[in-house]
């Protein structure tokens, strides 16, 4: 054999070693984002909270990890779901889909033509149940949902002293927040349609929901919040995140860390 042909063939098994390297990096690279697609798709999803009408659950810079099996998945681009492990509750937090044009909101199953926008808030209402709030409480069927006024105030961003209230809400029990001095009028009764839900924010005055817009389909809703992976005091956009000033304020004094890792009631 001439020493030319060894080379050759010595110079082709190295092209298919490296070949065969980039082609392993890859494949690997593929499988891995498939991986992470597949189960944003149909097990866990994030989402930020922007607005306060969640608060004092979920503050504005709050990211939370959403179960989407729990209810069944929606399969991606089609209108079928999984098999659900149980029926959204009275009381679950839960992200949704809705329906946005300019500072109006629709349910999305009413509104097909215009943009979506995933919201969170509180399910209070399930198919059949009669809804109701008069004197700031909350009835569902006639009953008064059990509520009780704490001794501590919460502060928002804009410097108002909003009233907490302990609130059971079947296996449920969190705070709410209401404004003395910004009453609520009195809602419904209305009945909850058959396959939709009822949604409220725990921030009641500061919150716009299903006593604005109607209520929510399963179809719509992704499924319900259920840990908190991140918490800073910040809502700006991704463009601050690169001035390095953003980070040693927000390292420095506006990371909560406490919050990091908690379930949400």
């Amino acid at each position: 054999m001439s020493r030319k042909a060894s080379v050759s063939r010595s110079g082709s098994k190295a092209e298919k070693s490296v070949a065969s390297s980039i082609w392993e990096q890859v494949s690997t690279l593929v499988l891995a984002v498939v991986i992470a697609l597949g189960i944003r798709a149909l097990v866990i999803e994030p989402y930020r909270i922007p607005s306060e009408s969640m608060i004092p659950t979920l503050l504005v810079g709050d990211h939370l990890f959403v179960n989407k099996f729990i209810y069944g998945a929606k399969l991606p681009f089609t209108e079928l779901r999984a098999p659900a492990l149980r029926a959204p509750a009275r009381g679950d937090v839960v992200v949704f889909t809705v329906a946005k044009q300019g500072g109006e909101t629709y349910p999305a199953d009413l509104r097909s033509d215009l943009p979506r926008e995933e919201f969170v808030k509180r399910i209070v209402g399930i198919p059949g149940d009669r809804i109701e709030i008069r004197n700031d409480l909350l009835y569902v069927n006639g009953e008064a949902v059990p509520s009780r006024p704490l001794p501590d105030s919460f502060a928002d961003r804009h410097g108002r002293e909003l009233h907490e209230n302990e609130v059971t809400l079947d296996a449920h029990t969190f705070v709410t927040l209401n404004d003395p001095y910004s009453k609520a009028p009195p809602f419904g009764p209305i009945l909850v349609g058959e396959g939709r839900y009822f949604m409220l924010g725990d921030n009641r005055d500061y919150s716009k929901d299903s006593r604005f817009w109607g209520t929510v389909r399963l179809a719509e809703i992704k499924g319900p919040a259920f840990l908190l992976y991140w918490s800073w005091n910040f809502n700006g956009s991704w463009a601050e995140l690169l001035n390095p000033l953003t980070w040693v304020r927000l390292l420095t004094g506006e990371m909560r860390w406490d919050r990091m890792g908690d379930g949400v009631p």
